[in-house]
């Protein structure tokens, strides 16, 4: 990979993202709604370009994609009103998808979270509903959408320091799915020079393995 668009670049995750890219050489264009964010996707070696994707159309984001070689999307309403979630969530993932195919930019990385999907298990009068229904519908249509995807599902999100210690699809969650920010963009930067990821959903936490080790597909 060589040049790398996020959407969504203005989280945590994304900034760490962008550093890590950047130091590794890569280009990278972070995509923004809020133009007075653009000096601190800057600082971290990105180059920042305002695209509002809740409203954006498909060829508006199609014309932003071209040219590069990868999608992370690491955007979200970040709560609220469940119709702005279902509008960015899923709405604007979905066409962000159909936009990268329509842009021939076949790698995809989807963040998404842990236990993601249609038995996401969370009650409909819960405020998290609309976040878990808009997510498993993006999940699913990207999983159909032909692209070279990989989504990632990360535990609950932390701002603790990142070692590039994980694990990956752990059964026993009694002790908490905890995952750094820190180490979701390791792994999302890891990833995408990883061939054998694509086609793939991987579920982690901070754990005990390096990425390497624990990005590797079961034999």
């Amino acid at each position: 990979m060589t040049r790398i668009a996020i959407i969504g670049g203005h989280g945590k995750v994304a900034l760490e993202l962008s550093r890590i890219l950047a130091a590794d050489g890569q280009e990278v264009t972070s995509f923004i709604r809020n133009p007075a964010h653009a000096a601190d996707v800057a600082a971290t070696g990105a180059t920042p370009s305002v695209l509002n994707v809740e409203n954006a159309a498909t060829a508006e984001i199609a014309d932003a994609l071209r040219d590069h070689d990868a999608v992370v999307w690491s955007a979200g309403a970040g709560g609220g009103s469940p119709e702005r979630t279902y509008a960015v969530d899923r709405d604007a993932a979905v066409r962000s998808m159909d936009a990268a195919a329509e842009a021939g930019v076949g790698r995809y990385v989807m963040v998404s979270y842990f236990g993601a999907g249609p038995d996401h298990g969370v009650p409909s009068d819960n405020g998290f509903y609309a976040y878990a229904e808009a997510k498993a519908a993006a999940d699913a249509y990207l999983r159909g959408s032909g692209l070279e995807w990989t989504i990632l599902g990360p535990g609950a999100l932390t701002d603790g320091p990142g070692n590039g210690m994980i694990d990956v699809d752990p059964a026993d969650t009694s002790k908490g799915t905890d995952t750094a920010r820190a180490n979701v963009a390791l792994v999302a930067a890891a990833v995408l020079g990883l061939p054998a990821t694509i086609g793939r959903t991987i579920e982690f936490r901070d754990g005990t393995l390096p990425l390497a080790a624990a990005l590797q597909p079961e034999s």
